[in-house]
């Protein structure tokens, strides 16, 4: 039978507040139908809207966290995970819709001690489009990117995924403050996620994806607050390159670093699109840092008596899927 423990639900905010109420109540509605025991924690990064009010006047039993000032998505969820008292944590965008039994099929992953979390289908708030599903890792040369979306229709089947989704993902507590939640340096946001599950699968631990567990999400509702579309790739591309920096040693390091500057950096420069010379420049800017949690990670490793390779980690989940029927989505 699978085990049942306990929820501490947490969710970043930021000028949410319609988001709130459209689908707070599908937050509750869920966890209460999974009969744990659970607590719902909403974290304001520093919201100009009436969230706060709101939650305040409307949900008085939820855990209120105020940033003073806005951090973005790391920053604003590690306050959330700091508080958490529960056995599970689940990370949830205040822009998904939980659909009714979202937990049932969920627990059973936990009855094994390596797994480190699982997240859910997520599907578009209108229709059945798969917006996110398990995700097979690839090397494009030394650039470490998702081949596809993928699932089978086997509801035996463990599905390992290369990250799971911040925006649903329950995973267990104790292993996600071992490792020291999110990487801050990601703020505002993008790579957080990759780059957490990729810090798991190195300490030996799994992240899974269950088909059965669905959830909506509403597209784009929560970064089209923050500035130009162009100012938000050039942070997606910044935190990619970040992540990267993070994960990669040795002869490999140097190739990709080769790599980024003759097959992204150039080529864009030569096309007009002049915004990624400040994800660049940031890399070098920002190495200080990186090097920082270069070593959080290496001393992270060492403490779990851990030697394995972001390699190592893409070669297990490519195998796992080898005798399986998958069905693929092409992103």
């Amino acid at each position: 039978m699978a085990v049942k423990k306990s929820i501490s639900i947490v969710i970043p905010n930021y000028n949410g507040r319609n988001l709130l109420e459209e689908y707070l109540p599908y937050t509750f509605a869920a966890v209460e139908s999974a009969g744990v025991a659970y607590e719902v924690i909403v974290v304001d990064d520093a919201s100009t809207d009436a969230s706060v009010e709101y939650l305040k006047q409307s949900y008085p039993q939820i855990k209120l966290l105020q940033n003073a000032q806005n951090s973005g998505f790391s920053y604003t969820c590690n306050q959330g995970i700091a508080v958490a008292q529960n056995d599970w944590i689940l990370l949830l965008n205040s822009d998904v819709k939980l659909t009714s039994g979202y937990f049932e099929q969920q627990f059973k992953y936990f009855e094994v001690d390596d797994t480190f979390g699982v997240m859910g289908r997520i599907i578009d708030m209108e229709g059945d489009r798969i917006q996110d599903a398990a995700r097979l890792p690839k090397f494009n040369g030394l650039k470490l990117k998702t081949a596809f979306f993928y699932y089978t229709e086997n509801p035996g089947d463990h599905l390992y995924t290369f990250y799971l989704s911040g925006a649903n993902a329950l995973i267990d507590a104790a292993k996600l403050k071992q490792i020291g939640g999110f990487y801050e340096l990601f703020s505002p946001f993008y790579c957080e996620d990759m780059e957490l599950s990729l810090r798991a699968w190195k300490m030996g631990w799994k992240c899974y994806y269950e088909h059965q567990s669905v959830c909506r999400h509403q597209v784009s509702a929560s970064t089209k607050n923050y500035k130009t579309a162009r100012w938000v790739k050039s942070i997606y591309y910044r935190n990619r390159f970040y992540m990267h920096a993070l994960h990669l040693d040795g002869p490999a390091l140097l190739g990709w670093y080769i790599q980024i500057t003759l097959i992204d950096l150039l080529p864009k420069l030569l096309a007009g699109q002049f915004w990624i010379w400040q994800s660049y420049i940031e890399l070098f800017k920002n190495s200080g840092l990186i090097k920082e949690y270069r070593r959080r990670l290496q001393t992270l490793l060492a403490e779990n008596n851990s030697h394995l390779t972001i390699f190592n980690v893409v070669d297990k989940i490519r195998a796992s899927v080898k005798d399986k029927n998958l069905i693929k989505i092409k992103l």
